[in-house]
């Protein structure tokens, strides 16, 4: 991963003292994936906008983790306390929390439960 810079990391820090369900590297890796996908969006589509939905950040963290990590990324994910596209969900509403992240009226937590599980997203490729 990249290098984190010292104020996301105090924030992260924060947070995982508040909510321990995910390790520190499953920010990172959220704050990375998100980046990566605006910019493959905004390559394909030029007038897309910097806000993507739900659907789209987890088809970006599907394909920055396989890309990333390759047959090891469900264990990789699961390590860090990630399970279910729904976790990914919980840190970006963390990230909205603190005010790391944006988002709209229309956005909701509830858009990121079950839109994959990990099994078809992340071992499936690999057998």
């Amino acid at each position: 991963m990249k290098t984190i810079e010292p104020s996301l990391r105090d924030d992260v820090q924060n947070l995982c003292a508040i909510d321990q369900r995910y390790r520190p590297d499953a920010y990172y890796f959220v704050v990375e994936a998100l980046d990566v996908t605006v910019k493959r969006i905004r390559a394909d589509q030029p007038g897309h906008g910097r806000h993507i939905t739900a659907r789209e950040l987890l088809e970006g963290v599907r394909n920055y983790a396989l890309d990333e990590f390759g047959p090891m990324a469900y264990t990789v994910l699961t390590e860090w306390g990630l399970r279910t596209t729904a976790d990914f969900g919980e840190i970006v509403y963390n990230m909205i929390h603190i005010g790391r992240f944006g988002k709209t009226d229309d956005d909701k937590k509830e858009d990121f439960q079950h839109v994959y599980t990990f099994e078809e997203a992340f071992l499936e490729p690999y057998q």
